[in-house]
């Protein structure tokens, strides 16, 4: 196993979405959401370290999920888990650890890979990384996995990349917003444009200059900490400046800057397990559609529905179509997936009218 590939598991966001499965004391990667046995952050983790040795994967996460992190992922050291303070979107993060493996290894090229996305062919997986890794090792550019589109989404930002590029990495045009339902069927009519599924691969060393070109009072704040990452004052560092930091997306602070963005189209299925809708999509269906997790379900007249429970619990569906049934705990879920989008906005009402502790 290559000693200068690293990983950046992304594993920080509360899944909202998901709720009430998913809740800000315990998120959606740290659940078994398709009951396989494993967790989201496992899976993620085990397909990374096919080709990423153990102690070069680093998980990125918030301070309040540290103990879940080291629970569920017994092989890794309390000095792999990068602690945020504050939630400061993306660029913060991801320059944070791209220093802290660059102090490590000057030689590093890493992925940065979320930790909620669901990916069947592992094999395909790792040779397309590895592909954008050596183009990264022997290039100073930046690299992405680009989606196929299946379908007009509107609810993926897109990939638009060069037509007359016949390479497997090709150059990319632009990253273009999430667009309405006309303009993504006009990108999928164009035929170079693919779905930005969020996994990045560069060196440590391109990246961190890409920072110090493009967002210099972010590079300043994270590279006065030099000298103490990775060692015993990097947490007191990392207390006091992380929450200076400006809330920013690597996509708005670098990606729509640089002009060394490369795209490959990724050669595996990929699900990016986004809400109850997507999971329904990813899962096997009975005779009636209606996808099941752990419950025993006994239906009439009932079909489409996502179903969820504790292992084991008997689930009796009688005239509903198309909803999302959730059981966990204190909290019954039966909600119109037409209306998945709308969850967010339910868990606030929720907390607003019987307090925080059902969300």
């Amino acid at each position: 196993m290559n000693k200068n590939y690293y990983a950046v598991l992304m594993a920080g966001g509360v899944g909202s979405r998901f709720w009430p499965i998913s809740t800000s004391e315990n998120p959606k990667q740290f659940h078994d959401m398709l009951g396989t046995g494993d967790t989201l952050i496992q899976k993620t983790f085990q397909r990374l370290n096919k080709f990423v040795p153990t102690e070069n994967i680093l998980i990125l996460t918030n301070e309040r999920y540290n103990d879940l992190v080291l629970e569920q992922l017994p092989m890794v050291k309390q000095e792999q888990v990068v602690l945020e303070p504050a939630m400061r979107n993306t660029a913060p993060c991801i320059l944070y650890a791209a220093l802290k493996i660059l102090k490590m290894n000057e030689d590093a090229v890493m992925i940065v890979a979320p930790s909620d996305h669901w990916i069947e062919d592992e094999e395909a997986f790792a040779k397309d990384v590895t592909a954008c890794f050596k183009k990264c090792e022997n290039e100073d550019v930046l690299c992405t996995l680009g989606i196929k589109p299946s379908f007009p989404n509107t609810g993926f930002g897109y990939i638009e990349y060069n037509k007359k590029d016949t390479a497997p990495i090709k150059k990319v045009n632009q990253f273009r917003e999430k667009p309405d339902y006309e303009t993504a069927k006009d990108f999928l009519a164009q035929g170079n444009f693919l779905w930005n599924a969020g996994i990045f691969m560069w060196s440590a060393k391109t990246i961190v200059n890409a920072f110090q070109n493009f967002q210099p009072k972010q590079y300043a704040l994270f590279r006065d900490g030099l000298v103490c990452y990775n060692t015993d004052d990097e947490k007191k560092f990392i207390s006091e400046n992380y929450p200076k930091a400006e809330n920013i997306s690597i996509d708005y602070a670098i990606l729509e800057n640089s002009e060394a963005i490369y795209v490959k189209e990724a050669t595996f299925d990929w699900n990016d397990l986004g809400t109850w809708g997507s999971l329904y999509d990813k899962l096997d269906k009975d005779e009636n559609n209606n996808a099941v997790v752990n419950s025993k379900v006994l239906v009439e007249d009932a079909s489409g529905n996502m179903i969820r429970s504790k292992a084991g619990k008997v689930v009796v569906v009688d005239g509903l179509n198309d909803y999302i049934i959730v059981d966990k705990d204190e909290v019954l879920l039966i909600y119109p997936k037409t209306k998945e989008q709308d969850i967010k906005q339910v868990l606030n009402k929720v907390k607003d009218t019987f307090g925080d502790e059902f969300a």
